[in-house]
């Protein structure tokens, strides 16, 4: 659910165990910059203002997926988000002989809600930043950005997305159940963040 803090979450997890991330956005942004066939689809896809399909989602996956090495774990954030996208991730993922766990990090309505509502991030790197977070500059390592709230981090636009995740993502969940962790994500960002690592590093070290 949004206002988790996986994205914090996948941070650790990725400089811990030098794991390469897919992050839709990202990949969409870099292909449209590449002159392949691919490259030229998805900027036409995206300067003509419509929706990645999922089977180009799966193709973007399945680039992504061949220019790695196999002994290099990878991090999807943000996908899947729905069934038929869970149902084709897993059989790209099986035909590539690669083994999965989907990770939850579990937190109620009500506290996304007042998580995203108060949450700001930074304009230049797009990291995110809790209301507890005082100072209006990021903190990143090079990074001397503004922090701003998102125009779409209002209680009406934020209530719309989690409904959607309710009624297209849970279900897309399910479908990953024999091979969920659940993760708690009501504590501190720094507890949770711990917490991940220590139940998940007994599967990442296999």
């Amino acid at each position: 659910m949004q206002g988790a803090g996986k994205g914090t979450i996948g941070e650790a997890l990725k400089e811990k165990y030098g794991m390469k991330s897919f992050e839709m956005g990202g990949e969409l942004r870099k292909l449209a910059q590449e002159s392949s066939d691919l490259g030229k689809r998805v900027k036409e896809i995206i300067e003509a203002g419509k929706l990645v399909s999922d089977e180009v989602v799966m193709e973007i996956v399945a680039h992504f997926i061949e220019g790695l090495g196999e002994n290099v774990n990878v991090l999807f954030d943000g996908i899947p988000r729905k069934v038929d996208q869970a149902k084709m991730l897993m059989e790209l993922l099986k035909k590539s002989d690669r083994r999965f766990t989907a990770v939850l990090v579990d937190i109620k309505k009500e506290t996304a809600l007042a998580r995203l509502t108060t949450r700001r991030i930074c304009g230049s790197c797009k990291a995110v930043y809790p209301a507890t977070y005082k100072e209006d500059k990021c903190s990143k390592d090079g990074c001397t950005g503004t922090l701003v709230t998102r125009a779409d981090d209002n209680a009406s636009a934020i209530e719309t997305r989690l409904n959607t995740y309710e009624e297209e993502t849970v279900p897309a969940i399910e479908m990953f159940k024999e091979n969920l962790i659940k993760i708690d994500g009501e504590p501190s960002i720094e507890e949770v963040r711990n917490n991940a690592i220590t139940t998940l590093d007994p599967v990442m070290s296999k």
